[in-house]
């Protein structure tokens, strides 16, 4: 099998880029507002979802986590009163999460500090 390298050195870029950003979003998002990275995205994604509100499955599938990741970050942000869950009522398996006014408040707050992370990380590269 022959080596790609230029492939290789793409995905190692990629990744490094990634790591870069996220580590930036993590540590500014913490300092700033209280929220980690997967905090803010599921907020985020909350604020720009009809109602404010997602299924956690739908949620999921957006913010790219596990489903036990995706849980701990719904239920820390629960705890902090930024979102609320509760049973689908015409499928009782299903789980709504919905943000709250606190949330919506603290995703407008910290919005800009992320958009400003990511253009500095993206757009040094």
């Amino acid at each position: 099998m022959s080596e790609q390298p230029g492939v290789v050195l793409a995905w190692r870029e990629l990744a490094q880029r990634y790591h870069d950003a996220s580590c930036a979003l993590e540590r500014e998002l913490q300092e700033r507002h209280g929220l980690g990275m997967s905090e803010f995205e599921v907020i985020d994604r909350l604020a720009g979802a009809a109602e404010c509100q997602l299924r956690m499955q739908e949620l999921g599938e957006q913010v790219h986590l596990s489903q036990s990741a995706l849980s701990r970050a719904v239920a820390r942000l629960e705890r902090g009163g930024l979102v609320c869950r509760a049973l689908c009522e015409q499928d009782r398996r299903g789980v709504f999460v919905t943000l709250t006014e606190e949330g919506r408040r603290r995703q407008e707050a910290a919005r800009p500090t992320q958009r400003a992370v990511l253009t500095q990380i993206l757009a040094s590269g």
